[in-house]
Parts: structure tokens; C-alpha cells; sequence
């Protein structure tokens, strides 16, 4: 396999901020805000965004109100009960004030650039849609990597369900969150988020 090339990584999202909250890592520690972005079912996503302290300058509200983000998707690891949990969030690179919710769904925009990490698993849904879950590494600069989530639909699925680790692919689509109950023991459980990027087009890229 050829080395490595820096991916592909650009979002844009827009939507209404939620809450503020305080994310914590080795290297850095900035404010996380949420927000929630509209799909054309109506359906609303909430999602974690970073916001660096630089492009507010402490002198801007951001705890409510509409914005459209421009950045990077995310991700990292955090010790979540003793286990590694992988943890993805939209970093900010750009912000702009709308005043008003997006009047579409266009305002949710990703692409993605890199490599198939995992095997991808082709599966029934249980309302019989047939679906292709995968996990790209799409490489940063200075070495770093996100390990990004993300599930195929359709003519996209059945492409994803014969790629092989370490095939190279562009896809363009949106971010969205689920909610599921996750089972800890017999008798507990919890409800959880989950963040993925659903795929709209998938494009294989030979090198």
C-alpha cells in the first residue's frame, strides 16, 4: 500500500445552540456547545461542537440563538467506566451568526476523504432496508487520525459491503445522532447517543 495522504475533512452545520458544557482532554480543554440541526423529515440531530475560545473572544453570548458552523469532524477517545468509548464532535474553524433557524436541511453538509479501517458489516435493518455500517480513518496533519462512523444506504451499501480494509474513498453526506438503550448487566441499562455520518454518495478512489 502507498503512504498514507493527509484525507479529506470539511463540515457545515447550522442550527440552534442547546446548552454549553466543558470538554476536557490531554491537550486541550475548550467549551462545548450543542446544537440542534434540522434533517428535511423534521427530524432534529443534536450534536457536540467545539468552539474555540478565539473565534468568540469572550465578548459573544453563544448559550442561544442560530448559528451555521464551518470545521472538521472529530474524534477521540475518553475512559467512560473504566472502558475507552470513542467520542466525535464537530470542530469549529468558522462561525456565523444567522439570527434564524435554516430553512432546509442543506445547512447539515459533510465530506469525508479515507481509508476503511474495519471490515464493513452488511446488514438488514428491521424494517428490511438493507444497510453497510463502516469505520474510515481519515488522516490529519501532524499524524493524527478521526475514526469516523458512518452507514450506507441503498446502491452506496452494497458498494461499502465490498470494500476491503485500507480501500480509499470519498463520501459526501450528514452528520445525525440516534438514541439506543445499551445493556450493562442483567438487570441494568442505560440510554445512550450515538453519532454517525450517513452517507449520501460514496465515490472509491485508486491511488
Amino acid at each position: 500500500m502507498s503512504e498514507k495522504m493527509t484525507g479529506v475533512n470539511q463540515v457545515t452545520i447550522g442550527g440552534e445552540i442547546l446548552s454549553l458544557s466543558v470538554f476536557s482532554q490531554e491537550m486541550f480543554r475548550e467549551k462545548v456547545y450543542t446544537m440542534k440541526v434540522k434533517r428535511n423529515s423534521e427530524v432534529r440531530d443534536v450534536i457536540p461542537v467545539i468552539i474555540p475560545d478565539r473565534l468568540i473572544n469572550g465578548s459573544i453570548d453563544l448559550t442561544e440563538g442560530f448559528i451555521k458552523v464551518n470545521g472538521h469532524y472529530r474524534s477521540c477517545n475518553k475512559l467512560v467506566g473504566g472502558k475507552s468509548r470513542l467520542i466525535l464532535y464537530v470542530y469549529a474553524k468558522e462561525i456565523e451568526f444567522t439570527g434564524e433557524e435554516p430553512d432546509t436541511a442543506e445547512d447539515n453538509h459533510i465530506v469525508l476523504e479515507g481509508y476503511i479501517c474495519k471490515s464493513p458489516v452488511y446488514r438488514k435493518t428491521p424494517l428490511g432496508r438493507w444497510i453497510t455500517d463502516i469505520m474510515l480513518a481519515v488522516n490529519g496533519p501532524c499524524g493524527r487520525s478521526d475514526y469516523i462512523p458512518c452507514i450506507c444506504w441503498g446502491r452506496e451499501a452494497k458498494i461499502a459491503s465490498d470494500l476491503e480494509i485500507g480501500s480509499y474513498i470519498k463520501i459526501t453526506g450528514r452528520i445525525q445522532s440516534r438514541e439506543y438503550i445499551k445493556k450493562l448487566t442483567e438487570t441494568e441499562s442505560e440510554k445512550r447517543i450515538a453519532y454517525e455520518v450517513s452517507v449520501k454518495n460514496l465515490d472509491v478512489i485508486t491511488q
